[in-house]
């Protein structure tokens, strides 16, 4: 299942010339993350009240076309790889004419925030997630 989240390109996320910096889409694909993770029933803080917490292990990006200044973006995600402790997502960002911007493929792993060692995914959540594939 494909979740959207979207963002306006705030002055704060670009370069003197209006376009955003790079860096940013990774915030960008954060926060569409974890409005997905709201969206199947999973809050991070109370993950973290029983030491879990997604983090991110592994990002492969591609900037296609720049984002600019006051734009409305669009974050897709999907998981297209679910493991007992860890998943993959495929992130784009599309522009308001639905050309992708950017995309990405980010691997998180769920781990215990005592030992940031690596375990499974709470049952709950990962039926979740099973659910939306």
């Amino acid at each position: 299942m494909k979740h959207q989240h979207t963002i306006r390109v705030y002055y704060e996320d670009t370069d003197a010339g209006g376009i955003v910096y790079y860096a940013n889409y990774l915030k960008f694909f954060e926060r569409a993350r974890t409005e997905w993770l709201r969206s199947v029933g999973g809050e991070q803080d109370e993950l973290m009240e029983h030491s879990v917490a997604f983090v991110v292990k592994r990002v492969e990006m591609d900037n296609h076309a720049p984002a600019r200044f006051n734009q409305l973006l669009c974050i897709e995600s999907v998981i297209v790889e679910l493991k007992r402790a860890s998943l993959v997502f495929k992130q784009l960002i599309k522009s308001p004419s639905d050309q992708v911007l950017v995309s990405a493929l980010i691997k998180v792993a769920c781990v215990n925030i005592s030992t940031m060692k690596p375990q499974a995914i709470p049952a709950k959540i990962l039926g979740e997630f099973a659910r939306v594939i």
